[in-house]
Formats: C-alpha cells, sequence, structure tokens
C-alpha cells in the first residue's frame, strides 16, 4: 500500500503546475501556420507579455528555455572581447555569465554568495573603478531559483545612473515573471530574459527577451540570424516571430495561461504569491526553533515571493525530499548548486497554485519530518493556517 498513490504534486521551482485550462488549450490538431487564427492569436500575445513586464518596449519569442533567453539577449547587444559584469547570488547568474564567455565575451564576476541578496556599494564601486568604461553591461537576476533571493533591479539602475556609468542592465526574470512584481519600464532595465514554463504556467519550450531602444542601439556588427531580435520584433512576415516554424501548440496554451493573469488582476497575482510565501515562511518559523531546518535567506524583504530555498542538515533534505515523493505524491526541489546538495531543497510556490495546494505541501512536508525523526519544532502547519486564514 502507497499513500503515494493519486495525482502527484509536483511543487518544484518550475516547470510549475499547468492549469488544466491550459492543457486542454493546447489537446488539439495542429493549426495552419500560413494564415488565419494562429495569425492573430500570435499578435494579440505581444500586449499581453508586455503587460506582465509593465513594458512599453519589444518583446521577441524564442523557440527554446531560458539558457535560450541567455543567449540570445547577450547576442544582440555583446561582440566577442566586451566586457560584462556578473552579479552573483546564485547558480544562475554564474550560468549567465558562463554563456557570455562561451561567446568570448569577459566575465567580471563579484559574487555574493548564495545567503545574501547584491550589495549596491560594492556594485558602485566596481562602476566607479571602470574609469575606461570597458563594461557594457551588468547582468543581475531578479530571483535566483538555486537560492531564492530576490535582488533590487530598481536600486542597480540607481546605481547606474548615479555613477553615470553606460552599461545596459540586463535582468533575468525566469523565476519571477508573473510571481514577484517586476516592472521593466519603471526600473529601468533595458534587457529582460524570461521563459513561459514558471509564473506563465505553459509547458517548457518557449522564452522571451524583452529590450528597449538603447538596447537595440548596441546591436553588434554581426549577429546570428536566428538569435536577431529585430526581425522577430518588426516580421515582415509571420514566420519571422519564430525564424521558421512556430511553436504552434505552445502558443495556444500560453494565450490560456496569459487569459487567467488578466482575469485575476496582475496586482492580485502578486498579492497571491505573497500570502502563499509568507505561509511557508511562517512554517519554517515553527520548524526551525528546534532542529536543523532553516530558510535560507533571513530577512524576508529579500525572500522571492515564487520560490523558497531551504536547509534541512545533511542528508535529512534528501531523506525528507525522498519521502514526500515516495510516500506522499509530493515532489520538492533538489538543492540546485549548493553544497553540500542533500542539505538543501526548495518548495516551489509559483504560477496555478493557491491555498489549499500550499497548505497540502506543508502538511505532507510535517509528516515526513516526522516519520523521519528529524528533529523540528511544533505548530507549523497551525502558523501556516493562520496566516491563510488571516489573509482570506
Amino acid at each position: 500500500m502507497s499513500l503515494a498513490n493519486g495525482r502527484a504534486y509536483l511543487a518544484i521551482p518550475g516547470p510549475s503546475v499547468i492549469p488544466d485550462a491550459v492543457l486542454r488549450s493546447m489537446h488539439r490538431a495542429s493549426p495552419n501556420i500560413y494564415e488565419g487564427e494562429l495569425h492573430d492569436l500570435t499578435d494579440s500575445l505581444i500586449p499581453d507579455l508586455k503587460a506582465v513586464a509593465m513594458t512599453k518596449q519589444n518583446v521577441a519569442i524564442y523557440i527554446g528555455n531560458g539558457h535560450a533567453a541567455w543567449e540570445a539577449a547577450l547576442s544582440n547587444v555583446l561582440s566577442e572581447g566586451d566586457t560584462v559584469l556578473v552579479l552573483a547570488t546564485g547558480r544562475f547568474c554564474i550560468g549567465w555569465g558562463e554563456m557570455a564567455e562561451g561567446l568570448g565575451v569577459t566575465v567580471q564576476t563579484i559574487d555574493f554568495g548564495d545567503r545574501a541578496d547584491v550589495d549596491l556599494a560594492k556594485v558602485e564601486d566596481a562602476l566607479r573603478a571602470d574609469k575606461a568604461g570597458k563594461i557594457k553591461a551588468v547582468l543581475a537576476v531578479h530571483v535566483d531559483t538555486s537560492t531564492s533571493v530576490k535582488n533590487d533591479v530598481a536600486g542597480l539602475r540607481r546605481v547606474l545612473d548615479t555613477t553615470g556609468h553606460d552599461a545596459l542592465l540586463m535582468a533575468d526574470c525566469i523565476a519571477s515573471l508573473g510571481c514577484d512584481r517586476f516592472e521593466m519600464d519603471a526600473w529601468g532595465v533595458d534587457v529582460m530574459v524570461a521563459a513561459c514554463q514558471k509564473g506563465l504556467m505553459t509547458p517548457a519550450g518557449i522564452c522571451f527577451v524583452y529590450y528597449n531602444a538603447k538596447a537595440n542601439a548596441r546591436r553588434p556588427s554581426r549577429v546570428s540570424r536566428y538569435w536577431d531580435w529585430r526581425a522577430r520584433t518588426e516580421p515582415e512576415h509571420y514566420f519571422q516571430y519564430f525564424d521558421g516554424t512556430a511553436p504552434t501548440h505552445h502558443l495556444y496554451g500560453l494565450r490560456t495561461a496569459l487569459d487567467m493573469i488578466k482575469d485575476e488582476g496582475l496586482d492580485h497575482v502578486f498579492a497571491r504569491h505573497e500570502a502563499l510565501a509568507k505561509t511557508v515562511w511562517a512554517a519554517f518559523d515553527c520548524w526551525s526553533t528546534e532542529g536543523p531546518l532553516a530558510l535560507n535567506i533571513a530577512d524576508p524583504a529579500k525572500r522571492s515571493h515564487a520560490v523558497t530555498s531551504a536547509t534541512a542538515g545533511s542528508p535529512n533534505a534528501d531523506a525528507l525530499r525522498h519521502w514526500c515523493e515516495h510516500k506522499a505524491g509530493l515532489t520538492l526541489g533538489i538543492g540546485l548548486g549548493r553544497t553540500p546538495a542533500d542539505a538543501f531543497f526548495r518548495i516551489g510556490h509559483m504560477g496555478h497554485v493557491n491555498a489549499q495546494m500550499i497548505m497540502g505541501v506543508l502538511g505532507t512536508m510535517e509528516a515526513g519530518l516526522i516519520a523521519l525523526k528529524i528533529p523540528h519544532g511544533k505548530g507549523a502547519v497551525e502558523a501556516a493556517a493562520s496566516v491563510i486564514a488571516a489573509t482570506a
């Protein structure tokens, strides 16, 4: 007998839970790609993608994951031999820097560790020290999925403006778009990358690069035809949106997902994610009073509302994940990029997630802690329920 039989819950930080309505919209025969409904549907996506990012700038759609968006963004603004400043707060901005190195770009990294956000004073020092203006772009992750830290992107713009540095501000919002508030125009972001499989609630496979006029003017002398964003944002023919065959079924799914966000209201989407994140944190506040459990980011203001990274000590985290998945049907995220990996785990609470789902996650985790005899403080589920009750 197994209590894991039944509908499993994937509570990893992406790909996130796919709404049934999105799956139904994708369950269809292939459409005509040359004219008609698909063209109109694709055109309708652009203003709504911009609305989610709070921008009036350009957005290009690519077939690929977030790493594809990284390379597309870099390819449109940098040349071999250019220098970028990478602000590392976890695995993913480091990865973006590695992508840049592969393109022949010189990478200057400030590593803030995996339990802290970007220190704006250190960034200011680095920019002021760049007297020759070698740094062409500053790369930062809004929310790093590996550590769950949320960085002050608007603060980075203030630092760039204060120092008078002309580098582009490039932000990775793959984990945060549609979950944590992000305002591309108001925060002065020049390039932003995102993907569909997290807050946008669509199966992995398409990604997005947003860019403004300043970034477009930095176009290098040579850009790969496939990564070139200009044709995708100013297509003369439909196929130029994608430089080939469109990701047809993903587009139908994305259309439904964006409709769901519009129907709920973006501010309400943000408020829901905030409330559910605080529900998770309330449980950890109790668990952490006794034993090894602790949240990775101490300051609540610097935590993401999309994902929570935590430690349970080694090898407790892996043991807890294994118990939850194989005994109860709940899959938690691995300690990606952490050392030791079996001491960390992550909870995704992004996209199509509600109160009863999060309460199920926390109740199942508590059962696992009891079954595995991992020391923990009491009252976590009751504390989480109190947050839900007060918010609702």
